[in-house]
């Protein structure tokens, strides 16, 4: 049988503004999935939580969730609670799937406005719902019990194999640095010849003249792992030019997009090559080029990626820049990508990493032609990798739409009955 909500249910405004929140002992119920806490409460009941306005704003209607809360809580300014006035005509759990259901034809529909939209309570309190018999009612609610219970556990076991092909990814780029992933041709121009050219192209940007910074002779106890004969273990200091990051002048940032695009820390990184930039910036004082590799230096410490046009660097990021394509920059963020938790940062307040902790790094330097062997392969094996992970995503969301269609049939089961 149909019911209006007003005839079965009382519908109230929330009281409390979702910023005051004061963290006190009870829930306080807003917008996202996560409960804030507040030391009074409005209601002390089983409840249906609607928003009142738009998940999306900008003038357009959208509505990500309907919250279901008991016992005492405090409701958000902007949204109300409908609790049925009678449990045994109308379960407020099986209220609120229905309502989940069915809100992009219940409840969106009705949503007004041009820039703030929103839902008017006289609106929510003539929508027509459903209602079984409470019998009925109990044994849909105990299907959604039951399927989510499924859907958890599939859930579980994807993350599981989402968590192993990101160890294989880092399997991947461990064996790439050993020399493990390809095969050598000794034939290739040796690492030592090679980082004898970079020392010659590193002295010609000496600044002044002034003798290249000698750095600590590597030790055995240093060596962490073995590499092939024809490769050479070598000092970061040694085999690039580093340029830590500088923040211009506060009066020099704009966010009209005049100069070029500003980067103070890893925020808006891509997975490679930065993206969603917000500042720019028109006098600079650091500024990376093309596929110069940024290395954050504050926490957190060591994510990486590649420039793929210049920027304002500022002081949470340095640039890393290969000497005249001496190294493949790619190889260079593989590796960097694969030791990014291993460094020893310092720091009282906040971790970071300096100069003189990046340039003693050490790195196994292969030749040149196999640098770009190892590149190639490790592409081929990543973009596998990316399948893998598409492929338990989709997996993930499928999961999701056999739950949310087991029950929307089930609901309309009871209409197509009634």
């Amino acid at each position: 049988m149909k019911y209006h909500l007003k005839d079965i249910c009382s519908i109230t405004k929330g009281a409390t503004g979702i910023m005051k929140a004061d963290g006190g002992k009870y829930p306080l119920v807003a917008l996202s999935d996560e409960r804030r806490n507040h030391s009074e409460f409005q209601f002390d009941a089983k409840a249906v939580i609607v928003p009142l306005i738009s998940s999306t704003g900008h003038g357009h209607a959208s509505m990500k969730r309907v919250h279901y809360q008991e016992g005492k809580f405090a409701l958000g300014n902007i949204l109300c609670a409908v609790i049925p006035n009678d449990e045994k005509l109308l379960n407020a759990k099986f209220l609120h799937l229905y309502l989940q259901q069915f809100k992009e034809t219940l409840l969106v529909p009705l949503m007004k406005g041009a820039a703030n939209v929103s839902l008017p309570m006289n609106k929510l309190a003539d929508v027509e719902v459903e209602v079984p018999s409470l019998e009925r009612q109990l044994e849909i609610i105990a299907l959604e019990n039951e399927a989510a219970e499924y859907k958890n556990e599939l859930e579980e076991k994807l993350n599981l194999q989402d968590g192993d092909v990101i160890k294989l990814r880092h399997a991947i780029l461990k064996e790439a640095m050993q020399g493990l992933l390809t095969r050598q041709n000794y034939k290739d121009e040796s690492a030592k010849d090679l980082l004898e050219k970079i020392k010659i192209e590193k002295d010609k940007l000496t600044i002044d003249k002034k003798a290249r910074k000698e750095l600590a002779l590597i030790t055995e106890e240093e060596i962490p792992f073995s590499i092939p004969a024809n490769w050479l273990w070598c000092r970061f200091g040694d085999i690039v030019e580093l340029q830590m990051g500088q923040s211009p002048e506060g009066n020099t940032y704009n966010k009209n997009g005049n100069g070029i695009p500003f980067y103070q820390g890893k925020t808006e990184f891509g997975v490679m090559y930065p993206v969603g930039v917000s500042v720019w910036c028109n006098q600079p004082k650091k500024i990376s080029e093309p596929n110069d590799i940024l290395i954050s230096v504050r926490a957190p410490v060591g994510d990486v990626n590649i420039s793929d046009k210049k920027y304002a660097i500022g002081r949470g990021l340095s640039i890393i820049r290969v000497m005249n394509k001496t190294i493949n920059h790619v190889l260079l963020f593989y590796f960097l990508d694969c030791m990014k938790r291993n460094w020893k940062a310092k720091g009282f307040f906040f971790e970071a990493i300096n100069r003189d902790i990046i340039e003693a790094r050490l790195f196994p330097l292969p030749p040149f032609a196999e640098q770009d062997r190892i590149v190639n392969k490790i592409e081929q094996l990543m973009k596998l990798c990316d399948e893998l992970q598409y492929s338990i995503q989709q997996s993930k969301i499928e999961n999701e739409k056999l739950l949310q269609g087991a029950l929307r049939e089930a609901l309309k089961k009871e209409e197509v009955e009634v």
